[in-house]
């Protein structure tokens, strides 16, 4: 009896390591990922390394047209069947490059929203440029009540996040991101693959190596605007160029300026149309453009940062819209990045 016990204590502890080994190996990029998920601020905000592949070659392939469809392609993709219900974006936002006094282009960018909890995701696709983007967990179903908890099942949403920038820098010193406008009207083509508006800013950041590129991946797509939330692209290159993205008149419109700088706010600026929600989108482009022009056309990256924390939304009620501000420096790949103006608590990261 006591041989017979034995033996099949040994069986059952075969049979549950291999249970153990064949989950790790199905889950093994997973696990490796979620590893890696930490919290770097009390707002909060995380941090977290992708490893493996997301799969985003397949994912251009057949594109979205729905929220459904990129759910069920995340979904299916890389949550190995836990859903995720995709929510909004919204709310305003300030954008702007030019250069500090070391002749290094900055890009500076406000994200002013509800409570959104966020994520610094670093990615380095086999095919495709290494980056660095702000994700807001939001956006995957995260709220004030239900937030990432470190490596648990709680953390799991986490891992749609390479579909859900919205902002980032790549290896090439490219940078983007997307803000809200009130119109917009893309082009369509039932020959091309369509994006959302995050897919889009990933298609950026894995493929594009200056602003020309990123121009021309965009029109190979259709883009269609997530919870019916319109918006434009301000993209720059370490270079220095830098280019507005909108979508006007069934057609992807290019708006550039003639300064050294660039700005974007929540407003549509083609061909002079400045059609916003009527809210503060014009102050703030007119006090980013003023900060610039006193300065000589240069911002060093202390005033980039006091600015941002300055032009930052309050509601109507006096309360902080301002998630996180974020500087990239295009040419030395260091990113200085804070939140609800907390300017004296930089966290900083270089991609390297």
């Amino acid at each position: 009896m006591k041989k017979i016990i034995r033996r099949a204590g040994i069986t059952l502890l075969v049979i549950c390591m291999s249970a153990i080994l064949m989950v790790i190996a199905l889950f093994f990029n997973e696990i490796r990922t979620l590893a890696t998920l930490k919290k770097v601020d009390d707002h909060p905000m995380y941090q977290m390394r992708y490893y493996g592949d997301y799969g985003f070659d397949e994912f251009l392939k057949v594109g979205v047209k729905s929220n459904s469809d990129i759910e069920d392609f995340i979904t299916k993709r890389l949550l190995k069947g836990l859903p995720i219900n995709l929510g909004v974006i919204g709310d305003g936002c300030t954008a702007f490059v030019t250069r500090n006094e070391k002749g290094e282009v900055i890009f500076g960018r406000n994200f002013d929203f509800t409570y959104a909890p966020s994520l610094q995701l670093i990615t380095e696709p086999r095919n495709g440029y290494k980056s660095i983007s702000t994700v807001n967990l939001t956006y995957a179903g995260y709220t004030e009540e239900n937030l990432p908890k470190g490596f648990s099942i709680d953390s799991f949403l986490t891992l749609a996040a390479p579909y859900l920038p919205f902002d980032g820098m790549n290896e090439k010193g490219l940078v983007i991101a997307l803000l809200a406008v009130p119109e917009a009207k893309p082009a369509y083509s039932s020959s091309k693959v369509t994006l959302n508006i995050t897919t889009a800013v990933r298609l950026i950041l894995d493929k594009a190596a200056n602003v020309d590129e990123a121009v021309e991946l965009l029109k190979q797509y259709n883009i269609y605007f997530s919870g019916g939330i319109k918006c434009h692209y301000l993209i720059a290159d370490a270079e220095g160029n830098s280019v507005l993205v909108e979508f006007w008149d069934g057609e992807l419109k290019v708006v550039t300026v003639p300064e050294n700088y660039q700005i974007a706010s929540n407003f549509v600026a083609y061909n002079g149309l400045n059609i916003g929600y009527g809210y503060d989108e014009f102050d703030r482009y007119n006090r980013v453009k003023s900060a610039i022009e006193e300065n000589n056309g240069i911002l060093t990256e202390e005033q980039a940062i006091e600015l941002l924390s300055e032009i930052g939304i309050y509601d109507d009620n006096g309360e902080n819209k301002l998630q996180w501000s974020v500087i990239y420096n295009m040419n030395n790949l260091e990113w200085k990045i804070f939140t609800e103006r907390n300017k004296n608590k930089l966290i900083s990261f270089q991609l390297k």
